[in-house]
């Protein structure tokens, strides 16, 4: 039993710790009026988010304008619907760019960024250049530079996989729009795979999710995403065997030793 001289925190406040819907109150046998028409609104939202138009060109304007090199490509999904039914044909680059990508590929690199529209292209344009400005310096502190960096439509994880393949990128970092939710149609999501080739997998990888305003913001996910890839080049792994200690230990200049 609970101790009657502790007063009781009303259910309500819940609500001011979560953005879940919770503490909604009942009209009868249903929720009030305004929890469904907010629950509607939401699902509308999200549903928006997945058949959002992605502006790949505007979105590598805004990249160039940062001083990066940027090349489109994009997958063997040729609009939205074969995307959402063929999730195979997004990891997999259309013969087009993967000879662009072959041609333009001189020196290998050590770091490759994929940003690709995912399944929220609004999240993509309202986060990805914010985010990749914030991380260019601390990529920098470390002697990390992005080697090249591509706009994907029509993509999903895997296919960096490929596209650093190509680029001969030691390390790939794909930024993606993530499935939109009821509380979240535009965030954001990084994932790091070290020796990017087709066939990785998940478990390979390490993901930094829920960058958005009411989630990760923009500079605490570059710092986690510059530690992850400095420690994932030192150590040439990335993935289960690279836990995410950014909270506990400065980053390694990339060229120090390994730990034994």
């Amino acid at each position: 039993m609970s101790d009657p001289a502790v007063p009781r925190r009303p259910t309500l406040d819940l609500r001011s710790l979560t953005p879940a819907r919770v503490a909604l109150g009942r009209s009868g046998a249903s929720v009030p009026t305004k929890p469904l028409l907010d629950f509607t609104l939401d699902h509308a939202r999200a549903r928006d988010a997945v058949h959002a138009v992605f502006d790949a060109p505007r979105l590598a304007a805004d990249l160039r304008a940062l001083g990066l090199v940027v090349t489109e490509a994009s997958s063997q999904a040729v609009d939205r619907r074969d995307y959402l039914r063929r999730p195979d044909l997004g990891r997999q680059l259309d013969a087009g760019s993967a000879e662009l990508l072959a041609r333009s590929a001189s020196t290998p690199c050590p770091l490759a960024i994929v940003i690709g529209d995912g399944l929220s292209a609004a999240a993509v344009h309202a986060h990805a250049a914010a985010l990749v400005a914030s991380l260019q310096p601390l990529l920098a502190e470390g002697d990390v530079a992005i080697g090249r960096l591509v706009v994907a439509s029509g993509a999903r994880v895997a296919l960096g996989d490929e596209i650093g393949a190509i680029l001969g990128a030691g390390m790939v970092v794909m930024l993606i729009g993530e499935r939109p939710g009821l509380s979240a149609p535009d965030s954001l999501g990084a994932y790091l795979t070290f020796a990017p080739k087709p066939g990785r997998s998940d478990a390979e990888r390490n993901c930094v999710s829920n960058i958005h305003k009411a989630g990760l913001g923009y500079d605490e996910a570059a710092f986690k995403i510059a530690w992850l890839v400095r420690e994932g080049l030192a150590r040439e792994v990335t993935g289960v065997a690279l836990k995410d200690e950014s909270a506990d230990r400065a980053p390694r200049r990339i060229g120090t030793a390994r730990p034994e």
